[in-house]
């Protein structure tokens, strides 16, 4: 964790930021998405790094667990299979049974192999969205596919963070906008407590959503992701730009609302930057920026909250 100064009448102020720190690693070093490349050396690096408290990851083969077991150092490590899910075109919400019980299958032994490595949280997404007409079906197939899954976590100790995507820019995912997951998620922690809402700055804008609109997932908000939208033309993307690149629409005023709304929530969950290098961009240069992003927009949010 880090602190930053501010002065208030008269007064240098010094506070420390509230949540573990962390990134997400297979996009600030995207050649390690597939488990291949030097996974070993880019997520140590994260790991070293004294700035984050916890790194996610996609894929990492066994040997290259091994080698990285020796710097974990008390860091938190989550599993994320949203890339898995993305490229393999798994779908949970799937009307065929054959598919969506395929890509339960594939869930249940990644969340196996992250219990086994002793790690506690794997997040997930849904299916592509069907159009209109099959979204109800597909979101009951959706909850079926949770249930049994969360079922299977909850026997290891494995929390699952669901995340949301955008349903009409770019990944058109079945889940989606903020209110129809929270009916979906909150539906399924009556049977399972062990899932919660993953939701992500850089969705926003494709979502139509903001910071404040997080006040009506106190309950089951477990973990944030800070990125950026990308606009090109007239489309939005999900490409998670730097802050300040060119077509990046996020801003640090937006970090700082949402950093003001978790601080008024009493938020205590997971806290991850999820930014990715363009062409000509470094990894470092990318975390860096980001460092600075979060230090400012705490500031701000301070500043704000102190009046």
């Amino acid at each position: 964790m880090f602190s930053v100064e501010l002065g208030f009448k008269g007064l240098s102020l010094s506070a420390r930021f509230p949540w573990r720190v962390g990134i997400v690693s297979f996009m600030s070093h995207p050649s390690i998405i597939a488990g291949e490349g030097d996974v070993v050396g880019s997520v140590r690096r994260i790991l070293e790094d004294p700035f984050f408290d916890a790194v996610e990851v996609s894929l990492v083969p066994d040997p290259a667990w091994e080698g990285l077991k020796p710097y974990l150092n008390g860091k938190g490590v989550a599993r994320a299979l949203q890339p898995d899910i993305l490229t393999k075109k798994l779908d949970l919400s799937s009307l065929d049974e054959k598919r969506r019980g395929e890509a339960v299958a594939y869930v249940k032994k990644e969340v196996e192999v992250a219990h086994g490595r002793g790690l506690n949280t794997v997040a997930l997404c849904s299916g592509p969205d069907p159009g209109a007409e099959k979204r109800a079906d597909a979101t009951e197939a959706l909850v079926k596919s949770l249930e049994e899954v969360c079922s299977f976590a909850l026997d290891r100790g494995v929390g699952i963070a669901f995340e949301t995507f955008d349903r009409d820019w770019d990944k058109k995912s079945l889940a989606g906008p903020l209110d129809e997951a929270l009916e979906m998620v909150r539906g399924i922690r009556r049977r399972y407590w062990n899932i919660g809402l993953l939701w992500d700055l850089g969705h926003a804008p494709m979502l139509g959503e903001k910071p404040e609109d997080l006040r009506m997932a106190r309950d089951v908000l477990v973990h944030v992701h800070i990125g950026c939208a990308k606009r090109v033309d007239a489309k939005l993307l999900d490409w998670h730009p730097a802050f300040y690149q060119p077509g990046a629409v996020n801003t640090v005023e937006d970090v700082a609302r949402l950093l003001r709304v978790l601080i008024e929530m009493g938020y205590r969950g997971g806290f991850a930057f999820e930014v990715k290098p363009e062409q000509g961009q470094s990894s470092e240069a990318v975390i860096n920026t980001s460092k600075g992003v979060l230090m400012e927009a705490y500031q701000r949010a301070l500043a704000w909250m102190l009046g």
